[in-house]
C-alpha cells in the first residue's frame, strides 16, 4: 500500500527537519574541534530532559514497537512487563549503579570492567557487546524497521534497510551523542504523539462497531479478548514459557532488566554524558515515566488488532497493518513516529559500538593518537556497523515470527553473567578479575546446556537459575583465590562503596514513589 501525498509530504518534512537539526547541533565552535568527550559523551554536557528523552529514543525501535505490538497481539497485556518492571529498574540504576560508573569517570561499561577487575575481562565483554549490537541489535532494528516500511509504503526491502541506515548515518554520524541525544527529543514527542494517536484511532474504531468511543471501544475489546489482559500468566497458558507466571515479579525479569538498563552501552551511555549525578539521576527518573506510558503506544494497538485484524499471518504484521486502517494524514504522522523510533536507535547503537570499538580496542593497541584520530576512527567504524548490519539483516532475522521474543530469548544467554559481574564488582571488594571470566564464560555454557537439556523451563526462570549458579560460582572462586593469595590486584582496584554518595534528591525520592505506587495500581488491576 502506497502513501497519500500528504501523508508523504508529512514524513519528508519529518526528514528534512531532522537533518537539519542534527547538523546544526553539531556544529562546533570557531577553532574548536570534536574531541572524544564530545564525540561519545556529548561534552559531559546533557541536561535531564534530554537523557530522559534519549534513554527512551535508544530504546524504543522497531523491535519494540513492532516486536511487542506482535507479542501483544499473540500472548496480551502480559509483555507489558518488559516494560512496566523497567520502570522500577531504572530507579534503581539512578540511585545505585549511576553514582558509582560517575565516580569511576568512565565513557564505556567494559572500561568500568578493567579498572574493577582486568584487561582480560574488559576485552571479553568488549567484543561480547559488540558482536551483540551489530548481529543481534542492528540487524533486528534494520529488520523489522524494513518490514514495517514495506508494509506501509510498499518500500522494497531491500531499498527500506538502505534508507533506514543511510538516513541514521546522515544525522548522526558527525556530531556524535550530542547530535543523538538533542534530536531524540523531537523523536521521542513524535512517537508519544504518534503513538498515543494511533491507540486512540484503533479503540475509535472498535467503539464505532459498538455505537460508542475509545472507552466503548476498551471495554468491548476486554470483553472479547479477556485472556489478552492478564498480566501474570498461568501455566496452561500457551504463552507461559515466554512469560512464566510470577517470574516476572520476583524472578528472571529483574535480572534481563537490570542488564539492560543498567549494564548496556548503547542505554547508560546517555546518564553518563549528563551534567551532574543530579542531572543524569532526574533523566532516569523521566524515563521511567515514559517507560510506563509505553505499554499504552507499543502494546495496546496490537491487543486492539485482535479484533480489528483477527486474520493476520504473523503476529509482527499487527501494527503495520493496522496503519493502514489510519485516516489519510494521520498515517503519516505515525509513519514518521515509526521512522523516528527506528533512526533514533540506529543512531544510539552505531554510537555505542563506535564508542567501545575506539575506546575499548582500538585505543588499546593504538594508545597516545590524537583526539581527533579517535573521532575519525569512530565515525569509520559506525558507518561499518550500519553496513555489516544491513547485509545481515535478512539471514539472521527473516525467519522468526515474533522478533523481540527472539531478541530476548538469545541475550538472556549472557545477560545473567553479565549482571554477576557488575552487582559484584560494585557491591562486594573481594570480586577477583578470574571469578568474574567464571561468571562470564559459565552464562553463556548454563544458558546454552539448559537450553538443550531442559527446553521445557521457561527461559525466563532459566536466566534466573542461571544468575544464581553463575553468582555462587563467582563468589566461591573469589572466596577460594582471597584464601590462597591473599590480596589481589582486584581487591587493590575494587570501588569500596563509602567513596559514593547514594543520596539523592527530594524531586528523584518523590518520583521514586511515584512509580512504586502506578506499578502497584497497575499490577493489582490486571492481575
Amino acid at each position: 500500500m502506497q502513501l497519500a501525498a500528504i501523508d508523504l509530504a508529512i514524513f519528508i518534512a519529518y526528514v528534512a527537519m531532522l537533518v537539519t537539526i542534527g547538523y546544526l547541533v553539531s556544529r562546533e565552535k570557531a577553532g574548536h574541534q570534536k574531541n572524544t568527550s564530545d564525540y561519545f559523551l556529548a561534552g559531559k554536557g546533557l541536561p535531564w530532559w534530554a537523557v530522559g528523552a534519549s534513554l527512551i529514543a535508544a530504546n524504543i525501535s522497531a523491535e519494540q514497537i513492532i516486536g511487542m505490538s506482535g507479542s501483544g497481539y499473540a500472548i496480551g497485556l502480559a509483555i507489558a512487563s518488559y516494560e512496566w518492571m523497567a520502570a522500577i529498574t531504572l530507579i534503581l540504576v539512578g540511585k545505585y549503579f549511576l553514582p558509582v560508573f560517575v565516580r569511576k569517570g568512565i565513557y564505556t561499561m567494559p572500561q568500568f570492567l578493567q579498572q574493577r577487575y582486568d584487561d582480560r575481562v574488559k576485552l571479553v565483554l568488549a567484543i561480547f557487546w559488540l558482536g551483540v549490537y551489530v548481529f543481534v541489535n542492528l540487524t533486528s532494528v534494520l529488520w523489522l524497521g524494513a518490514l514495517a516500511i514495506n508494509a506501509i509504503a510498499g518500500v522494497e526491502l531491500f531499498v527500506g534497510l538502505i534508507f533506514l541506515g543511510l538516513f541514521s548515518a546522515a544525522y548522526s554520524l558527525y556530531g556524535g551523542l550530542k547530535a543523538v541525544a538533542l534530536t531524540d527529543i523531537i523523536q521521542v514527542v513524535l512517537l508519544v504523539i504518534g503513538g498515543l494517536v494511533l491507540s486512540y484511532l484503533a479503540l475509535s474504531l472498535i467503539g464505532e462497531q459498538n455505537g460508542g468511543g475509545i472507552l466503548a471501544g476498551f471495554s468491548e475489546l476486554t470483553r472479547v479478548a479477556p485472556e489478552k489482559f492478564d498480566m501474570i500468566l498461568s501455566k496452561d497458558n500457551p504463552h507461559y514459557m515466554s512469560l512464566p507466571g510470577l517470574s516476572v515479579l520476583v524472578g528472571g525479569m529483574w535480572v534481563v532488566n537490570f542488564a539492560y538498563w543498567g549494564f548496556n552501552q548503547y542505554i547508560i551511555q546517555r546518564a553518563l554524558a549528563a551534567k551532574s549525578i543530579a542531572e543524569g539521576q532526574k533523566g532516569i527518573a523521566f524515563a521511567a515515566y515514559l517507560k510506563l506510558l509505553m505499554p499504552v503506544i507499543v502494546v495496546l494497538p496490537g491487543i486492539a488488532a485482535v479484533i480489528l485484524l483477527p486474520e493476520l499471518e504473523r503476529p509482527d504484521q499487527a501494527y503495520p497493518q493496522l496503519m493502514n486502517l489510519m485516516p489519510v494524514g494521520f498515517k503519516g504522522l505515525i509513519f514518521a513516529a515509526l521512522v523516528a523510533a527506528i533512526v533514533s536507535s540506529l543512531a544510539s547503537m552505531t554510537n555505542s559500538i563506535s564508542t567501545i570499538f575506539t575506546m575499548d580496542i582500538y585505543a588499546r593497541y593504538q594508545p597516545g593518537r590524537s583526539q581527533t584520530h579517535y573521532v575519525r576512527v569512530g565515525r569509520t567504524v559506525a558507518m561499518i556497523s550500519l553496513v555489516l548490519g544491513m547485509i545481515c539483516a535478512q539471514p539472521l532475522l527473516g525467519q522468526f515470527d515474533q522478533a523481540f521474543q527472539y531478541i530476548q530469548e538469545f541475550t538472556g544467554f549472557f545477560t545473567p553473567g553479565i549482571t554477576v559481574l557488575f552487582v559484584l564488582g560494585v557491591f562486594w571488594p573481594l570480586a577477583t578479575a578470574n571469578s568474574a571470566l567464571v561468571a562470564a564464560i559459565g552464562s553463556a555454557v548454563l544458558s546454552l546446556a539448559m537450553k538443550l537439556w531442559w527446553p521445557e523451563l521457561p527461559f525466563m526462570d532459566r536466566v534466573g537459575l542461571v544468575f544464581l549458579i553463575c553468582f555462587s560460582l563467582a563468589v566461591i572462586v573469589s572466596l577460594w583465590e582471597n584464601r590462597t593469595r591473599g590480596n589481589s590486584r582486584d581487591q587493590v582496584h575494587a570501588l569500596s562503596t563509602g567513596e559514593v554518595s547514594f543520596a539523592t534528591s527530594s524531586v528523584f525520592n518523590l518520583a521514586a514513589v511515584g512509580v512504586t505506587l502506578v506499578l502497584i495500581a497497575l499490577y493489582t488491576t490486571w492481575w
